[in-house]
């Protein structure tokens, strides 16, 4: 297994990330719902979100042989899986918006770059086509709860990343947050780390498999997966 080269944070909208060639495998989506092996939690960003618990297969077997890596008490759950570009915009566009709120001095390019610190856009700032990795299946969102099914302290709940306006509390290796809530964000990433999946440092609970953002930073010559 090659170890990730991302040692620190690299923009999901990186020209390098972007250039990453894609050959499509045509892995199946899974739904969680019909399993009960991966938690899963309420509907995230909208009610009747029906798409959030699938997954691509691959990414629902890495996840159960990290998870079998974990201390005895303590399981993953998952925030958000696939994502529709639909919502992916909503989501762009609300954090924009509260940025814009919150810097009236920002131009148009930095309030952008801002954003994509948090939220992959849809469109690229130069207007081209760009394949966020929730749509692709290949990334999750997920914490850790403990055997009673409730969430250990993370530093953040993943359902208050909006109000994060710096993103200091996100980021994984943040120095804002609790020792117990450090020492979780290891346990969970050593766990994920040690099956291939690849972290984008400013979200502690966004991982994946196989979408372009892991082809970069785990140095593979392509991506394996493309929207949905």
């Amino acid at each position: 297994m090659k170890a990730a080269i991302c040692s620190q944070i690299i923009s999901i909208a990186d020209p390098r990330v972007l250039s990453m060639p894609i050959i499509e495998n045509n892995d199946p989506m899974i739904d969680l719902k019909d399993q009960h092996l991966i938690a899963f939690g309420p509907s995230p960003e909208i009610q009747d979100n029906n798409d959030y618990t699938k997954i691509r297969n691959t990414i629902y077997l890495k996840l159960l042989e990290a998870q079998k890596k974990l201390p005895e008490d303590l399981r993953f759950c998952l925030y958000e899986g696939y994502r529709s570009l639909k919502l992916q915009t909503k989501l762009f566009d609300d954090r924009y918006n509260i940025l814009k709120y919150d810097h009236l001095n920002w131009d148009h390019k930095k309030l952008f770059a801002e954003t994509t610190k948090l939220v992959s856009p849809v469109m690229n700032f130069d207007g081209s086509q760009n394949i966020p990795p929730h749509s692709t299946g290949a990334a999750v969102d997920i914490y850790l709860i403990d055997g009673a099914g409730h969430e250990v302290d993370m530093g953040i709940l993943v359902k208050d990343w909006m109000q994060d306006l710096d993103g200091s509390l996100s980021e994984t290796n943040s120095v804002r947050i609790s020792d117990d809530a450090k020492k979780n964000r290891s346990i969970m990433s050593c766990a994920l780390q040690s099956i291939g999946f690849v972290n984008y440092l400013g979200e502690y609970w966004h991982w994946s498999y196989g979408d372009r953002y892991w082809a970069y930073c785990a140095g593979e010559k392509f991506a394996l997966y493309g929207s949905v």
